[in-house]
């Protein structure tokens, strides 16, 4: 390591950040003063990666799971030959830069998830760590290793507060994750205080319980300690994720807030000008000197070369091994067979469970794309979602294709992300439909980073029966609605399932949530398998079509639409019935084809769902109905809470009756 020239570049990276953080008054000076040496060691020495190849597929990959310390990771991957201009920097926290006010994937070279939210950088890694053991299952061979690289993750003390990361933390050390370093920035300061006001344990030792190997690195500002703490974690063979505490103080470099809760957030910036002169900086701002500048283009050379070598071990591989080759491929890809759909048989028309019969659509598909993964928080046997050739994934099989994620919903929605980051697995998980609330702030990111995962959330309504209301999520299917850039389906039988599903895979540009029944429900074979499947990617269509002038449109989702149907037999020929499992999808249809689904001529509508009833009335006007559940379900069988709650036929006829 060169210690001379890391010492000079700390200098500058602490100068990016102060300036960066002055010119918008606006960000969080303490990590990026007080962690300049971790990313010094990281990026100028120790992290193997090419700035010119971002998206290479055995890079280790750097987590920075403390998102508010943003200008760390910036300047560091402008310091290292990013694709991120100084302009970038000086435009830190303005519109439309490289350089938001919290990383964001897909905005920035080298930023490998968004982050911010507290501890959900921990879960990310996790399943970064977890998608690189699976890859390297699958892909690896005795001549050729392609996939051996690690996941480095910076996380502070609000990090591992969070509960989020003590049960992705706890799920790694049971897995002996050994190529995942998670390095604590210990600043001893929070937010409001100084740390000890919250927190008493020894960090060390709870994750020594965890499973992982520790270590202390005291002066956190000490490159050689730094350096030798970080190389002993890379070398470990003790087959266990590693931990690293690093005691930093935050906000280096400025005197007057360094080391208090005044210097986690701007409170320097007004010291900025001191500050740079007690550094060395000249008065201009932004400044990279020579030295630095040179010698991360010698560095870059050398990762350059490394990188050469591995492309070369990957070229003989592609020659040895097309057919793994080619998976790959399509898993990088996110390729789905062109003919998934039509290669999914038609499913019984005996009455089942949509969750059952996404157990047997979810099989259907596995088969066709053996990088499609499927995992559950400890309800495999409820949400039917096991693969069932596919194995467990574990310490001794890593190419296990089910992910038992124990009681862990918000970590597994995390650990999907990361495996989404990764980038060569197709990624599904499961667990009831109310239990998602305990997983929503993954899934929100999921959404903003447009990631395809995919989750199974069973029992979705009242109809769950004697569980009761703690288990009824009447609210939840509505509330996920509200989350931009999810795809919520909601299927009424087994061939809708097999769309939602089939929809699910194909979608590449965010995550679909797809919420099925615990109860049984018919198969509406009266509705062309075709027009039920196709029907569902397009969000909604017409289940029942009228055969004389329009008279009245019923709306109906899932285990509901049976209702629709039947009362629209009862109501006259004059009645249509849209089935409407996804609203998402169909708001995002051409406006001719809502059109003739749902024609502005007749404002004669209802619509029935069990669940609370506000976003219908989009559809229906403010002067349509909708029968709904406007309060929290109650303890009977499932059927004697429906009736009970007015979701019935008898209720909707009535409904119904009064528009005609």
């Amino acid at each position: 390591m060169d210690k001379e020239n890391l010492t000079k570049a700390c200098a500058v990276a602490r100068g990016l950040s102060i300036d960066a953080i002055h010119a918008c008054s606006s960000g969080h000076l303490g990590l990026p003063l007080g962690a300049t040496e971790i990313g010094a060691v990281l990026f100028g020495h120790a992290l193997r990666h090419n700035p010119e190849a971002p998206d290479w597929i055995n890079r280790d990959r750097f987590v920075l799971s403390a998102g508010h310390g943003s200008m760390f990771l910036y300047g560091w991957l402008h310091l290292s030959g990013y694709n991120l201009s100084l302009d970038e920097i000086r435009n830190f926290r303005q519109l439309h830069s490289k350089t938001p006010g919290h990383p964001e994937f897909g905005e920035t070279p080298g930023v490998e998830c968004t982050s911010g939210p507290l501890g959900q950088g921990v879960g990310n890694a996790v399943g970064m760590a977890m998608a690189s053991k699976m890859a390297a299952a699958h892909f690896n061979t005795g001549p050729h290793v392609v996939f051996d690289n690690r996941v480095v993750c910076l996380a502070g003390d609000g990090c591992l507060q969070e509960g989020i990361s003590s049960e992705a933390a706890s799920l790694a050390g049971h897995l002996g994750l050994d190529n995942l370093i998670l390095i604590y920035d210990s600043n001893d300061v929070t937010l409001d205080a100084m740390a000890d006001a919250t927190q008493s344990e020894d960090t060390c030792k709870r994750f020594e319980a965890y499973g992982f190997d520790t270590q202390i690195v005291q002066d956190g500002h000490d490159l050689n300690a730094l350096c030798e703490a970080y190389e002993k974690a890379r070398d470990a063979s003790s087959g266990k994720p590693q931990f690293i505490e690093v005691k930093t103080l935050i906000a280096k470099g400025i005197p007057e807030v360094a080391g208090t809760a005044a210097g986690h957030g701007e409170g320097g910036v007004k010291h900025a000008a001191a500050a740079r002169q007690a550094l060395g900086l000249p008065e201009e701002t932004f400044h990279v000197t020579d030295e630095v500048k040179a010698y991360f283009a010698t560095h870059k050379d050398k990762l350059q070369n490394a990188y050469n070598d591995w492309q070369a071990t990957f070229d003989a591989w592609k020659t040895a091994n097309p057919e793994k080759a080619a998976l790959l491929e399509s898993g990088l890809g996110n390729k789905v067979p062109n003919d998934l759909n039509e290669t999914i048989p038609e499913l019984s028309h005996e009455p089942a469970a949509t969750r059952s019969s996404g157990g047997k659509v979810i099989n259907a598909i596995a088969e066709k794309m053996p990088l499609l993964i499927s995992g559950s928080a400890d309800l495999h046997g409820s949400t039917k979602n096991y693969l069932n050739d596919g194995g467990d994934f574990s310490r001794e099989n890593h190419s296990g294709r089910n992910i038992l994620f124990g009681i862990r919903e918000h970590a597994m929605g995390a650990i999907m992300n990361g495996y989404a980051y990764h980038g060569v697995f197709r990624c599904s998980g499961a667990t009831f439909a109310t239990f998602s609330d305990y997983m929503r702030p993954s899934v929100r990111l999921a959404a903003l980073a447009r990631l395809p995962v995919f989750y199974i959330w069973t029992h979705d309504s009242v109809g769950v029966g004697e569980d009761g209301p703690t288990h009824q999520p009447v609210e939840t299917t509505s509330a996920l609605r509200c989350i931009p850039n999810l795809d919520v389906i909601r299927p009424a039988d087994a061939e809708e399932t097999v769309g939602a599903f089939v929809s699910a895979v194909e979608r590449t540009d965010g995550p679909t949530a797809l919420v099925l029944t615990r109860q049984n429900v018919p198969s509406l074979s009266n509705i062309s398998v075709t027009d039920r499947r196709d029907g569902v990617k397009k969000g909604g269509y017409i289940a029942r079509k009228e055969n004389e002038d329009l008279t009245l449109i019923i709306l109906a989702s899932g285990s509901e639409l049976q209702h629709a149907l039947e009362a629209a037999g009862n109501l006259g020929p004059g009645v249509r019935v849209v089935s409407m499992p996804c609203m998402e999808r169909f708001d995002r249809q051409a406006g001719d084809y809502q059109e003739n689904v749902l024609p502005k001529g007749c404002t004669n509508r209802v619509a029935i769902e069990a669940g609370v009833p506000g976003l219908w009335h989009k559809y229906v006007g403010l002067e349509g109905k909708v029968i709904g559940i406007d309060r929290f379900g109650i303890s009977a069988p499932g059927n004697t809470a429906m009736e009970e709650l007015g979701i019935t036929v008898e209720n909707l006829l009535s409904v119904a009756r009064e528009l005609l």
